[in-house]
């Protein structure tokens, strides 16, 4: 017995998916689920396949792959494996197969007149040392700056993360910091803050570098309430007044912000870098990318 081709599907059954790579399977999850995301009335069940290092070894996945040929619904394979002899082995499978590295390398190399290594791990590898290094040193300050903990050095800071307990100020700092090598302080907004319009005194001299986050009451009380149930600190009136004097502050001092209510930590991510690249160029700097905007950054008097 086969798996059920695509058009006898029974519309609740799960399809099984399967991320292959010979490094760590990030490429091709983030690629594969970028597909599968468009189709939210289908349930999958995915499997995760990295570090496939050896032709034996992808020997073994595609003895998995058409085991699950095997089943009740045709499983989706997506594949990043840079390696040949590693890809070409995982393309014997009998399972329908999306191979992202092969689809789209000989365009690239035809395009630049050369081959590509096609060595595996050079993506999420520590690859460029200077790059690595920044990304780690700015994970740590991160770390060091989460929720105001420490004043020192925010001097340093790209980025100064301003909002209500709860808005999605630590997850996006983390995300700025590792994927984009970027330092991100964030400074949780209090009573004592939202008294006045004012920034608060650690960030004062940093209005340039803050950006405000907000979302929406229901949320954010949703949110908090999961940690303090039946709090005032979970009321929809205090949220509702924490949010509305942030947003009066924001507007105050014209600091860029976002609602995170139904955006991805990627998607905030993305409007902070396209924020920080469009100051670059309104004080004339040349636009870079993420991982340039901290050490090309436009100097700080």
């Amino acid at each position: 017995m086969s798996g059920a081709p695509p058009g006898d599907r029974d519309a609740d059954a799960v399809v099984p998916v399967f991320f292959l790579s010979d490094s760590t399977g990030i490429s091709a999850e983030t690629m594969g689920n970028a597909l599968l995301i468009q189709f939210p009335d289908v349930h999958f069940e995915r499997t995760l396949v990295p570090f496939i290092s050896s032709v034996e070894e992808a020997r073994e996945v595609v003895a998995q792959l058409d085991d699950a040929m095997d089943g009740p619904v045709t499983p989706l394979v997506f594949t990043t494996a840079a390696v040949d002899e590693v890809r070409e082995e995982l393309l014997k499978t009998k399972a329908p197969i999306i191979d992202f590295f092969g689809i789209h390398m000989g365009r690239v190399e035809e395009q630049l007149g050369t081959r590509g290594l096609r060595e595996a791990r050079r993506l999420h590898g520590v690859g460029d040392v200077r790059r690595y290094n920044s990304r780690m040193a700015a994970i740590e300050f991160a770390i060091e700056h989460d929720d105001g903990l420490s004043p020192r050095g925010l001097d340093r800071a790209d980025v100064v993360l301003l909002a209500p307990s709860r808005c999605g100020k630590t997850p996006t700092a983390m995300y700025l910091a590792l994927q984009h090598g970027l330092f991100v302080a964030n400074y949780p907004l209090v009573d004592e803050d939202l008294e006045t319009t004012d920034l608060p005194r650690p960030v004062k001299d940093l209005r340039d570098r803050c950006f405000g986050l907000t979302t929406t009451v229901t949320r954010l009380s949703r949110v908090r309430q999961e940690r303090r149930p039946d709090s005032r600190y979970a009321s929809e009136d205090q949220c509702r007044y924490e949010l509305r004097r942030a947003t009066a502050m924001y507007e105050t001092h014209s600091l860029p912000t976002v609602d995170t209510s139904a955006a991805s930590v990627e998607e905030i991510a993305a409007v902070v870098i396209q924020t920080l690249a469009r100051q670059r160029r309104s004080s004339g700097v040349p636009s870079m990318s993420g991982h340039d905007l901290r050490r090309g950054r436009t100097p700080r008097p």
